[in-house]
């Protein structure tokens, strides 16, 4: 079974190009074949909960890593060979001899198997877009990790595309599903704690390389099994070294985006929903200690400042990782700490906090929120992350983070990262894709140059 995608062509750069409007829907009665590129420890999650879904099936692994082991953070075998064993295990036990392909090139398996419906991209970051628009190209349904991208081009880019292909997205942003992001948003439309004023979030997340004062220049060679090269894609050459693989890569603005591009996607995605958050109006981030230019902070703070929005008034957003964190607000229980991470609002009448990510709201003072009536539910809920992908795969309302909705989530995390490495604050033009009066920022905004074979063409 497959619904095949339109015929496509190729760029100049080598990337597929399908026909704008066309789209590609997998019949209800069904089954969707998915393929997974990543197969680290993100992939293989990824992987586990689709293999839950009855309608699913993972026909194809794609990662430049044949197997290796992740002692640093997942504690498990990784890679490709362990996620096709595991996927083979999953369906044989339905499907006496079931087969599942593996691949190193994620190209070369989308040209060799057209069956393939829609493609989950758990990739690092700097592959996120090239995986992404390569496939939706190609008329296949994309999940891609978050962030949804390295820069603000490429976010803009993806978004396009996917509007354009007509195919069903999802950022895996995976607390966007849960009851407590639709109680909060609920509660402040409400009316809960009068009109917001501040949103303060924060989140434990540091550099992973601790000790590290400027990236390694030497290495060993690349482990058996891995095509270094590969796992670069975009990207010029850089040594291998074990500070950037596996999972250390965060670290590199080249190939990651910190605890703000990591994190924001996540712990601040109910302030974008419930604020219906767009481009803000300037942004002034503040890293935490020294560290080298090519290097994420250890900590940071960001400031954001957002405008009017229709009948809402201008709000406050502020940003905290690796250890920050904002005042404990009014009203919050003595002797109780603050959660490890999550989101308050202030209002006119109190303060809501949603401990955790996707957590159920409280509201401050404790009086308050013994008096307070929650409103009928009036957003629709999830049947699950993952779910909501694949039945939008199948001709269903879209996924409640596609990538129209996550773009514009994203691109505040990046704007984060942008005034970061400027070191400036940032008025941001969002017509124009520019920071007022700094040119400079040009190079961050629009991503490093990318290596010959694969570029990104806005057509």
């Amino acid at each position: 079974m497959s619904s095949r995608p339109p015929a496509c062509e190729a760029d100049r750069s080598g990337t597929p190009r399908i026909a704008k409007g066309k789209s590609v829907k997998t019949p209800a009665c069904e089954t969707v074949n998915v393929a997974i590129v990543g197969a680290g420890g993100m992939g293989r999650g990824v992987a586990r909960n689709l293999m839950a879904l009855p309608d699913v099936r993972i026909v194809a692994v794609a990662d430049p890593a044949e197997s290796y082991r992740d002692d640093f953070f997942y504690k498990s075998l990784v890679g490709r060979l362990p996620l096709k064993a595991e996927i083979e295990q999953h369906y044989g036990a339905l499907v006496p001899g079931f087969a599942c392909a593996e691949f190193a090139d994620f190209r070369v398996m989308l040209e060799r198997m057209p069956e393939i419906d829609a493609v989950v991209c758990a990739t690092p970051d700097h592959l996120h877009a090239y995986v992404s628009v390569y496939a939706m190209r190609l008329g296949k349904h994309v999940y891609c990790e978050k962030p949804l991208a390295h820069n603000i081009r490429e976010v803009r880019l993806m978004a396009r595309v996917a509007g354009e292909c007509g195919v069903a997205t999802q950022m895996g942003n995976i607390g966007h599903a849960r009851e407590g992001m639709r109680e909060t948003c609920e509660w402040l439309w409400a009316g809960a704690i009068g009109t917001v004023r501040e949103a303060h979030a924060w989140v434990g997340a540091s550099r992973w390389n601790k000790g590290m004062t400027e990236p390694p220049v030497e290495g060993p060679a690349a482990p058996a099994g891995l095509d270094w090269d590969l796992w670069l894609g975009p990207r010029p050459y850089h040594p291998y070294h074990p500070a950037c693989f596996p999972v250390k890569w965060r670290d590199f603005w080249t190939f990651g985006l910190g605890g703000i591009g990591d994190f924001v996607c996540h712990d601040l995605d109910v302030a974008c929903w419930a604020l219906d958050l767009g481009g803000p109006v300037s942004v002034e981030a503040f890293a935490a200690g020294r560290t080298h230019p090519d290097l994420t902070p250890h900590a940071e703070v960001c400031y954001y400042d957002f405008g009017a929005r229709g009948n809402r008034g201008p709000v406050q957003v502020t940003w905290y990782d690796g250890g920050m964190r904002p005042r404990t607000p009014a009203g919050w229980p003595a002797g109780e700490p603050l959660p490890g991470r999550g989101i308050f609002f202030a209002g006119d009448e109190g303060v809501l906090i949603s401990p955790g990510l996707g957590a159920s709201p409280r509201l401050l003072p404790a009086g308050h929120m013994e008096g307070f009536v929650p409103p009928p539910a009036s957003l629709p809920r999830s049947p699950g992350h993952h779910r909501e992908w694949i039945d939008a795969c199948k001709g269903g309302p879209a996924a409640g983070s596609d990538f129209a909705y996550s773009a514009r989530l994203t691109e505040i995390a990046l704007l984060g990262v942008l005034s970061l490495r400027l070191g400036r604050r940032i008025v941001w033009d969002w017509d124009a894709l520019a920071a007022e009066g700094l040119p400079e920022a040009e190079t961050v905004i629009r991503g490093e140059p990318y290596r010959s074979g694969w570029e990104l063409a806005e057509a």
